[in-house]
């Protein structure tokens, strides 16, 4: 077995894939699923074929209860000054400035997506 994706379910298609592609996601295809919902696809790059994040759109739903056993996804950055910086420009902002969780460790930010769910940002380290 193996991990292939995980499913968001959104309520605005246009803001989320928006905020992801600001995070350096692309659309990789849309599925409808009859007249109930539908699920966008996305991939950063060299992720391959197989989808890694699946935003579900159920019409009808304004909102959700992200609920208290949601952690977060993580995504890495080279620089996260200037991922921060960019990000800013697109009125998305961190919760708190960067940091590292212990001495040496690499810096992390989180941020939200419209629906809030948190998106770490890691800094990879550099060697």
């Amino acid at each position: 077995m193996a991990l292939i994706h995980t499913c968001y379910r959104i309520t605005d298609v246009d803001r989320s894939v928006a905020f992801y592609e600001a995070l350096g996601f692309q659309e990789v295809g849309r599925l409808p699923i009859k007249d109930e919902a539908v699920n966008v696809f996305m991939n950063q790059p060299g992720d391959g074929d197989m989808p890694r994040l699946e935003l579900t759109h159920n019409f009808g739903v304004d909102s959700y209860d992200i609920g208290t056993g949601y952690g977060h996804i993580a995504i890495t950055t080279d620089d996260i000054q200037a991922t921060l910086a960019r990000l800013a420009e697109q009125g998305i902002e961190p919760e708190k400035p960067p940091y590292s969780v212990r001495e040496g460790g690499s810096l992390l930010a989180f941020v939200r997506d419209p629906d809030g769910y948190r998106v770490e940002i890691i800094e990879q380290a550099r060697i």
